[in-house]
């Protein structure tokens, strides 16, 4: 199929007629047939089924649909680029992309930082999941991107910030007098008590389940999360105890959980990404010093 059959297969798929699919390209519903007539007669099989003005689409047109949707959304992609690349970037703004977990605590205390030098620098923060993070800074959507799992992209530089680490945040009572007074638990310790399970999908969530494979140790997850601060919420309410990284346990309300060392360690990298071949403005690498040094003073 020709760019131009897929236009127009894309419009009547949209519209359901031709003369909707005339309206929606802007031309005329003569060109409109014509197109799709040549590209019936190019494939070897009907696309439609002609009834009363109206076009219903036949089982090889339903099959290729999800293909031409995927194909114009990358076109709508290539759009975006195109536009961020004409519009380029202002000196005196910084777009900053996160995960969830690093936006409570440390965000706002780098912002603090960055700006005791940069206060007229204006300022746009977007939470997302890494995988999105990875995506908007590939299409230039954003300045310069935080998360925890490493990222392997041929349009991004990966700099290691910091390493936290996992540890336990368990409800005032829950755990026995003398692990609270030791001030660290093992992963064998958490087996016979409610523990607040990680998405597998998620880094933290995935190193939490190797090291448990590799200790054979089993834990009971009632209550599956897909964000920290999530399993936190639980922990804070007496829901069970949340595994964490320290980023995120920056946030526990010491009155009603206690917080203890995991052990064995289970490593949390926090990265920062950055556009690769573009060195980064003398704005963005001052942020990525201060969101570090926050990382030193809250993690």
């Amino acid at each position: 199929m020709r760019l131009r059959h897929i236009e127009v297969f894309n419009a009547v798929m949209l519209t359901g007629s031709v003369s909707g699919a005339a309206r929606l390209i802007n031309v005329t519903q003569p060109a409109v047939s014509r197109i799709l007539q040549h590209a019936e007669l190019q494939l070897g099989f009907a696309l439609f089924q002609r009834s009363k003005g109206r076009l219903t689409p036949t089982s090889e047109a339903l099959t290729l649909y999800p293909h031409i949707e995927r194909l114009f959304a990358q076109l709508d992609e290539v759009q975006r680029l195109a536009a961020n690349l004409k519009t380029g970037e202002s000196a005196r703004e910084l777009r900053i992309l996160t995960v969830l977990a690093l936006s409570y605590e440390i965000l706002p205390h780098a912002i603090k930082l960055f700006q005791v030098k940069h206060a007229d620098v204006a300022i746009t923060v977007r939470a997302l999941h890494s995988p999105q993070i990875i995506s908007a800074l590939a299409l230039q959507e954003g300045d310069v991107g935080f998360l925890f799992s490493p990222a392997a992209h041929s349009a991004l530089a990966q700099e290691h910030l910091a390493d936290g680490r996992m540890v336990c945040v368990a409800p005032k009572g829950m755990l026995p007098a003398r692990l609270v007074k030791r001030g660290s638990v093992t992963l064998e310790d958490l087996t016979k008590v409610p523990v607040v399970g990680l998405d597998v999908m998620d880094p933290v969530g995935r190193s939490l389940n190797q090291a448990c494979r590799e200790a054979g140790v089993g834990l009971e997850f009632h209550i599956t999360v897909q964000t920290y601060h999530s399993a936190l919420a639980l922990a804070h309410h007496g829901l069970g105890i949340a595994v964490i990284d320290t980023c995120t346990a920056a946030s526990a309300d010491l009155t009603r959980v206690d917080l203890l060392e995991l052990e064995p360690l289970i490593p949390v990298p926090i990265n920062a990404l950055l556009p690769a071949g573009k060195p980064g403005s003398v704005i963005v690498r001052s942020f990525v010093r201060c969101f570090q040094q926050a990382l030193k003073q809250r993690a």
